[in-house]
């Protein structure tokens, strides 16, 4: 049974730069051996998290269902004003519906964490909140997460980077969120 790899990222804005990153990683993964899952753009725009409703949309049931049975994540969030979008905050706060799962939140699973910012503050700041959030639903940051300065950095038409170095970076992200899934499923 193979590997797959669900991967939550973009903004609203259709083939934004951190949906273009996101993509990078992705095929990073599909290299290592994984199929992938992109959940990005208006597959994001969600209903705020209520965990007092049971009831979830057709929208929410997909993102739940693919985090469910995902063997990695990888999250890619622009930084708005130092921290992660309201977008891909709202939309990991549906992980809380993985609770009583056997495998609860994204317990034992690797997440590889991309934040892209105008600057390197917010840059920064947001790859450190989504760490720790990953943190708090037992998932395993991969060793390597990216900053990206959108200043410094841009995608062309046809989703590579301008730089070399973060085109590297972003690959070796999805192996590492597939070389510890594998890993991971060789101990379970």
């Amino acid at each position: 049974m193979g590997l797959t790899v669900v991967g939550i990222g973009g903004s609203i804005r259709a083939d934004s730069q951190s949906e273009r990153a996101l993509s990078v990683v992705l095929q990073g993964a599909r290299l290592a051996g994984a199929e992938t899952v992109a959940i990005t753009g208006t597959a994001l725009v969600l209903p705020f998290y209520d965990p007092a409703v049971d009831e979830r949309g057709t929208v929410a049931h997909r993102l739940v269902h693919a985090l469910r049975e995902a063997d990695g994540v990888v999250l890619v969030s622009p930084g708005y004003h130092g921290t992660v979008s309201g977008l891909v905050k709202n939309a990991l706060d549906y992980v809380e519906d993985l609770r009583a799962d056997p495998r609860p939140y994204l317990d034992g699973r690797a997440v590889g964490c991309v934040a892209m910012a105008l600057g390197w503050q917010a840059a920064v700041t947001t790859l450190t909140a989504l760490r720790s959030i990953v943190h708090a639903l037992r998932g395993w940051p991969t060793p390597l997460g990216a900053a990206l300065n959108s200043a410094e950095v841009s995608f062309d038409d046809h989703g590579a980077p301008s730089d070399p170095a973060v085109d590297r970076a972003l690959r070796t992200i999805g192996e590492q969120v597939v070389r510890f899934a594998q890993d991971h499923r060789g101990t379970s």
